[in-house]
């Protein structure tokens, strides 16, 4: 189905060329610039076109409107009237209302498409990198973000019709192995053959940690380790072995209380191709030496000192580091896996990381800008009450299960006031859908790039911008479809009331919502989008009377196209539904 947007466009754009030659006008203002009007009184589009015309020929841009609504076609390509009118306001803007009847058969046929009316793209390949954990640490709050966007975003790409590979890119080679392998072989040697926790890991790696930065001997041997482990020495490999299954193990469980899926492949996965990335960088003449290290020098960028920024791929004791691993895999996703989109969702900090990563493969031809599309897509920090980074009372990370068991807990509370018939087992399973789903939400319709303050009271509100204000908008369809018992529902939508004409609108546009998420990667675009339509929804509902009136069945099916663009967008999201609130 194309987008409503696009027919207008169309249309426009037609009747200013039928106007006004290439000779008069540059070819690009012929092209008719829509936007979605803010106001309802100003129609549903809105085509400024006429003012920026009338500059170059000199013309009243009233006169030039005039000129371009008289020969705009009011049909759409099957011969239904879809422009009701047209207006010249202001100073020459062009308001454009559409036809209810032309609304009511898109949502029909919206209602006949599994897909709700949005296209199948092509069948291509896209790789979203997100999650990301490192070995031997717990899951914390500064997890929750990457985990939540990367999931939405692989939920689009997937519902779009890409071939989407969902990589949870794991942190599990590095210095920081070889101060735990050696601290193991040191101290806990005996005790690593026993069952072992994750937090029995964490533990360990403070305490070697603590004699990292104090033993100039221990450095020194974590540091060799490191070598050691990358070199795939028999007995450091073991270890690491048995750290990343405890580790992995620990991350498992909460993917699946958050509902998201993943494929690991942890920085170990392309040290095959570690040297080989270096040696091909050094004979494309990339590399300088510098302390020892081999590095890359990049144009435009610079440390503090003003002083070229160096890019090490390969440190002076000869190991590697996250610059190298991260170079080898995205030779690997372009090369082996073909990918034509790369997503790779991490915290801001880590912008100046992957734009080097990005310019230096592209200088070592890795890949051609023309056919692979790269994205680091940054995101703010989860703040506390006092508006500092998310910590425990005692000043230490927040767990991200804590977190989430916390949500769960307060949703039990909240929905055994408001349910007090539903069974201990309903109870649970509703308090998990809705504690998650309000922390999935929270963070979700907030601009990624901006932080956010966590807080439990405003996530769980069923007033707002929450997950349990859209929730209970589809909780309450369902009721009304209870109540009448109509298992199937015949005959035409008409739309007469004014917010069954906004509903209809809004619904129509849910396809050109998804394909702006998917070019801005901006989860809080659906967010607003089923914000509004729930809004939307309430106000029909507390205009418009279902049940037992004459327009019953259209309005049935009305409220059936809302609920099933709630439940698709809440599933995009990552979000499950209700049928009782």
């Amino acid at each position: 189905m194309t987008h409503l947007i696009s027919l207008i466009e169309e249309k426009a754009t037609q009747a200013i060329a039928n106007r006004f030659s290439t000779e008069m006008v540059d070819p690009m203002l012929l092209q008719a610039e829509i936007t979605e009007s803010t106001q309802p009184q100003f129609g549903h589009y809105q085509c400024n076109s006429a003012l920026k015309i009338a500059k170059i020929v000199k013309g009243n841009p009233r006169q030039i409107a005039k000129q371009i609504v008289d020969v705009i076609d009011l049909y759409d390509p099957a011969g239904h009237k879809m422009i009701e009118k047209i207006e010249i306001a202001g100073a020459g803007f062009i308001n454009i209302f559409l036809s209810p009847d032309f609304l009511a058969k898109r949502i029909e046929s919206m209602l006949s498409d599994e897909r709700l009316g949005v296209p199948l793209a092509k069948r291509e390949k896209i790789i979203v990198e997100f999650s990301s954990p490192n070995i031997a640490k717990e899951l914390h709050v500064g997890h929750l973000r990457s985990t939540i966007i990367g999931d939405a975003l692989a939920r689009l790409f997937e519902f779009l019709g890409y071939e989407v590979l969902r990589l949870n890119h794991i942190g599990d080679f590095g210095t920081q192995f070889g101060m735990l392998i050696a601290y193991i072989q040191k101290y806990e040697l005996n005790t690593f053959q026993d069952a072992i926790d994750l937090s029995t890991l964490m533990s360990w790696y403070k305490k070697a940690k603590h004699h990292f930065d104090q033993d100039p001997e221990f450095k020194k041997l974590s540091q060799l380790e490191v070598v050691k482990l990358q070199q795939g020495n028999k007995s450091s490999f073991q270890i690491w072995e048995r750290i990343c299954e405890v580790s992995k193990a620990a991350f498992r469980e909460i993917y699946r209380l958050l509902n998201v899926r993943l494929i690991e492949r942890g920085e170990s996965f392309y040290s095959p191709y570690l040297a080989q990335i270096v040696a091909d960088l050094e004979q494309k003449g990339l590399v300088a030496i510098s302390n020892g290290a081999k590095c890359i020098f990049l144009d435009g960028f610079i440390g503090r000192d003003n002083a070229p920024l160096p890019m090490i791929v390969q440190k002076s004791d000869g190991g590697y580091n996250y610059e190298t691993t991260d170079m080898a895999a995205l030779y690997h996703r372009v090369q082996k896996e073909k990918a034509t989109r790369i997503i790779i969702i991490t915290d801001a900090g880590q912008s100046l990381h992957f734009a080097m990563i990005f310019k230096a493969a592209e200088k070592a031809d890795y890949f051609d800008p023309k056919q692979l599309q790269l994205d680091h897509v940054p995101f703010g920090v989860v703040l506390g009450p006092d508006g500092k980074k998310f910590k425990t009372r005692s000043g230490e990370t927040e767990k991200l299960i804590d977190l989430l068991m916390g949500a769960i807990q307060r949703a039990k509370q909240i929905l055994e006031t408001r349910l007090p018939f539903l069974s201990e087992e309903e109870l649970e399973k509703s308090a998990k859908i809705l504690g998650i789903d309000a922390v999935k939400y929270a963070d979700l319709c907030c601009h990624r790039i901006k932080d956010y303050v966590f807080s439990y009271d405003r996530m769980l509100r069923f007033e707002g911008n929450t997950a349990a204000f859209l929730l209970y908008a589809y909780v309450r369809i369902q009721g009304i479809k209870r109540k009448i018992g109509k298992e199937v529902v015949k005959g035409p939508i008409v739309l007469s009331h004014p917010s069954e004409v906004a509903m209809a609108f809004h619904l129509c546009l849910f396809p050109e919502t998804l394909q702006r998420m998917s070019q801005d990667l901006l989860p809080n675009r659906l967010c607003d989008y089923l914000y509004a339509l729930a809004e939307k929804f309430h106000a029909f509902f507390r205009d418009c009377r279902v049940e037992g009136s004459s327009e019953e069945n259209s309005r049935l099916l009305l409220s059936e196209a809302t609920a099933q663009v709630l439940k698709k967008g809440l599933s995009i999201l990552g979000l499950r539904t209700l049928e009782r609130m």
